[in-house]
């Protein structure tokens, strides 16, 4: 690992000022256009996060591990069948799980909606903040709209294993670099 980082660093004190600056100024436009195709999804899905990785097994046999799910808000009511994704006060990991009950207030401005893993015993009770028996509008970022199953485990795989994300990183980095002298 430290021959790789040696390598990586010999190499760019190799390149001239000009050569230094394509690759920054390329790497800037790489990482400004996915942010911008992200803000974009954003704003035609109505989602916070339009797409997410489902990182555990409670939904088997619907969505397993890994499967990326794609999000839309919609206008229409949250009804019962549906796949939703939520986030709890102060947690920061989104949560995919199935609408179970939801009931609406007369007035049509406040809905309590409960949920529940598809390959759980119970209701998500448990795992909602202390106190709260339902989530509320606000808990929710989105509904699943489709999904594509397994192509997430990169995700995962980089997030388990966070070695392995910075080398691919640096090997990638290299790759970049060598190409261009050739």
């Amino acid at each position: 690992m430290m021959e790789f980082i040696t390598d990586t660093y010999k190499e760019l004190k190799r390149m001239n000022v000009r050569q230094f600056l394509g690759q920054a100024l390329q790497l800037g436009l790489i990482v400004t256009s996915a942010l911008m195709i992200w803000k974009s999804l954003m704003l035609v899905t109505g989602s916070e996060s339009p797409v997410v990785v489902v990182l555990s097994g409670s939904m088997e046999p619907g969505f397993y591990r890994g499967d990326i799910l794609f999000l839309n808000m919609g206008k229409a009511p949250i009804r019962t069948g549906e796949v939703v994704v939520f986030n709890l006060d102060g947690r920061d990991i989104p949560i995919v799980h199935r609408v179970i009950k939801v009931h609406e207030r007369r007035n049509g401005t406040h809905i309590d909606i409960l949920t529940k893993g598809d390959n759980n015993y119970g209701d998500d009770r448990a795992l909602y903040n202390k106190g709260q028996d339902w989530l509320h509008q606000h808990h929710i970022m989105g509904r699943a709209v489709g999904f594509l199953p397994k192509v997430g485990m990169v995700t995962i795989i980089m997030n388990d294993y966070p070695y392995l994300k910075y080398a691919l990183i640096g090997v990638l980095g290299l790759l970049v670099l060598t190409n261009k002298e050739a």
